[in-house]
């Protein structure tokens, strides 16, 4: 799937949905944005705001009028995923932007969450752009066991903080799927293999193993993953959140271990020098990504003592 490709979601039940590669960190398969073709269309993440254009090709390709989205919703604030928010915002000028209510007022005045993210993700944030403040009076607040109507299709709201205090996953019924947000880690389809997230500043290992159980509690046919794409999981639900789980807790269990002999720069580059996922990315984003979950982990260990 090349950068810019638009893929209708085909697995399971799953109709009138469709997601495209946004080309994120100059990446293929890393981040994906989701549009919903509904009585009120609907675009789920909104990437980082580098080629949120894309994403308005795509409306095109699907014959969607900006002017006819009614819904832009995010699972949670960190740019990767919320960065395009505002941009889109001043495109589809009738749309409502749905944001997790905790972080609602940093996507309307979003200088902390830069600061924060520039710290965060270090020399990535040269594929970031600045994002554009989204106007109070466009912005729904999201709480746990909210509904957004789409139509044929709605959206229910499960907070899943783990990842991020302010994060949440959409449910989406009549397609017995979830937007994942990252809840459910990082999918490489061409490996069919589930990898950690663990950024700073929230990751909170305990509650993230709660998140992989709320999912699993909702038991869908389909994971819908922000990195990277859709996934059939069928009746299998409960065995790809365990497997994440163990992936999860093992990749702490690592950095833990591997604390005991180095210290916290030495840390990262072990790790990130370590990682063998620059064959599904590129060396540059895999060795950043590996650091930057070092990072988050390191904080939760603190956090802990």
């Amino acid at each position: 799937m090349a950068i810019g490709d638009v893929r209708e979601v085909t697995v399971g039940d799953c109709s009138d949905l469709y997601y495209l590669d946004t080309g994120m960190y100059e990446t293929e398969g890393y981040g994906a944005v989701y549009i919903r073709d509904d009585e009120r269309p609907a675009i789920v993440e909104t990437g980082i705001g580098t080629n949120y254009e894309l994403i308005l090709d795509a409306l095109a390709e699907l014959d969607i009028a900006p002017e006819d989205v009614a819904v832009i919703t995010v699972t949670h604030i960190h740019l990767d995923h919320a960065g395009g928010a505002g941009l889109l915002a001043e495109a589809c000028p009738n749309a409502d932007v749905h944001i997790p209510g905790v972080g609602a007022s940093l996507l309307a005045d979003p200088g902390k969450l830069v600061a924060g993210t520039k710290n965060a993700v270090g020399d990535q944030w040269q594929y970031y752009v600045e994002p554009e403040p989204i106007p109070e009076d466009r912005i729904v607040e999201l709480e746990d066991g909210d509904v957004i109507d789409l139509g044929e299709h709605e959206l229910r709201v499960h907070t899943a903080p783990g990842h991020a205090f302010h994060q949440v996953v959409f449910e989406d019924p009549a397609n017995d799927a979830v937007f994942t947000g990252d809840a459910a880690g990082i999918w490489i389809p061409d490996r069919e293999e589930i990898v950690e997230t663990s950024p700073p500043s929230d990751f909170d290992l305990e509650q993230c193993l709660d998140d992989t159980r709320t999912i699993a509690d909702i038991d869908p046919d389909v994971l819908l993953y922000t990195h990277f794409g859709p996934r059939y999981v069928g009746d299998d639900a409960d065995r790809a959140l365990e497997e994440y789980a163990t992936v999860l807790t093992e990749w702490v269990n690592a950095v833990e271990a591997k604390r005991g002999e180095l210290d916290d720069e030495e840390l990262m580059d072990h790790f990130a020098a370590a990682t063998d996922h620059g064959d599904a990315w590129s060396d540059e984003k895999a060795s950043a990504e590996a650091a930057m979950n070092v990072r988050g982990v390191v904080g939760y260990l603190d956090g802990r003592e």
